[in-house]
């Protein structure tokens, strides 16, 4: 098992070998992020550019319009928040191909606490127009978003988990940003999830079957562009749906997928993430499931979407 974080440091060399036009630069945390595997491999074409993630986008753009595809690396929250001007304004509105690398994703930075840890990246990313959001939910997914990320025309967020997540799929996976994997086909309720959650939501899928709920689960990477057939395909199936993600319940996977279902009137949808409250310093799984963001939480979830689709259907307009 390994980490999202060494995964993506690993493909970084790995894209690098491949593409001399590939550059990757960090804000002083590249032990962390692990672009300094990168660093270490192709010291000509790495850059520190030390706690200045507002000057390492600026920086980033230039090199973009050179023809280069500068991936650069920092906390997940940093790259949305302290960056968040020039990844708009000059990244963004150019529509430059420059690849931002947000590590420590969601709580997973825990023992930091509220400082570092990001509720709110995704959802500030994905309101910015030309900006593409992806969020892989294991160590081969990750993996194949860098490459991905490299092929796609434009700005990607690429945000990566800190922790160790259990390995999802194998090292020969299929990934395509914009389209959406069923890990485990289902019947009854449709559960997205994306990074870390997934692994949840598989746990919470597990809890139902025992109850002979047949849940279907959907890692859903990416976020924007999203997936929207996908959506429509499976909650036209199951009546039902719930999201999770390690992100506030606003402006996240959550409400992508809320603006489909409503959009199409597909039925009852339960949205699991973090109820508009910053972060806690702490153990990872613990603080997890504090915020609700267990396999409990999303099995009870999945419950009530079933429930609200039996009221539904018996309601007379639905007759």
């Amino acid at each position: 098992m390994k980490t999202m974080r060494e995964a993506y440091g690993e493909a970084l060399v790995e894209l690098g070998g491949a593409n001399p036009n590939v550059l990757v630069l960090d804000a002083d945390v590249s032990s962390s992020t692990r672009s300094a595997l990168f660093g270490k491999a192709y010291p000509n074409r790495f850059f520190n550019v030390g706690i200045a993630e507002g000057n390492m986008m600026s920086i980033a753009a230039g090199l973009a319009t050179t023809g280069k595809i500068p991936f650069v690396n920092t906390f997940a929250l940093f790259c949305a928040m302290r960056a968040g001007d020039p990844v708009r304004s000059l990244i963004a509105y150019n529509k430059l191909n420059v690849k931002i690398g947000g590590a420590y994703g969601g709580l997973s930075d825990s023992y930091d606490g509220a400082s570092h840890q990001s509720v709110e990246d995704v959802a500030v990313m994905r309101v910015i127009p030309n900006m593409t959001v992806v969020v892989p939910a294991d160590e081969h997914a990750a993996r194949h978003a860098v490459f991905a990320a490299a092929r796609y025309p434009g700005p990607v967020f690429l945000r990566l988990s800190r922790a160790e997540v259990p390995p999802l799929y194998d090292a020969g996976m299929s990934f395509a940003i914009g389209k959406a994997i069923v890990l485990r086909p289902g019947k009854d309720v449709s559960i997205f999830a994306n990074g870390y959650m997934v692994f949840k939501a598989l746990e919470a899928a597990e809890i139902l079957q025992k109850a002979g709920i047949q849940a279907e689960v959907i890692d859903m990477h990416t976020v924007k562009p999203l997936d929207a057939e996908a959506v429509i395909a499976s909650v036209s199936k199951t009546g039902a749906a719930v999201t999770v993600e390690e992100h506030s319940i606003y402006g996240g996977l959550g409400s992508a997928v809320a603006e489909v279902v409503a959009k199409h009137a597909l039925g009852p949808l339960e949205i699991v993430g973090i109820s508009d409250k910053f972060g806690e310093s702490g153990a990872y799984e613990a603080i997890l499931t504090k915020f609700g963001l267990d396999k409990t939480t999303v099995a009870a979830a999945a419950r009530k979407a079933i429930a609200g689709r039996a009221v539904r259907a018996a309601a007379p307009s639905a007759r």
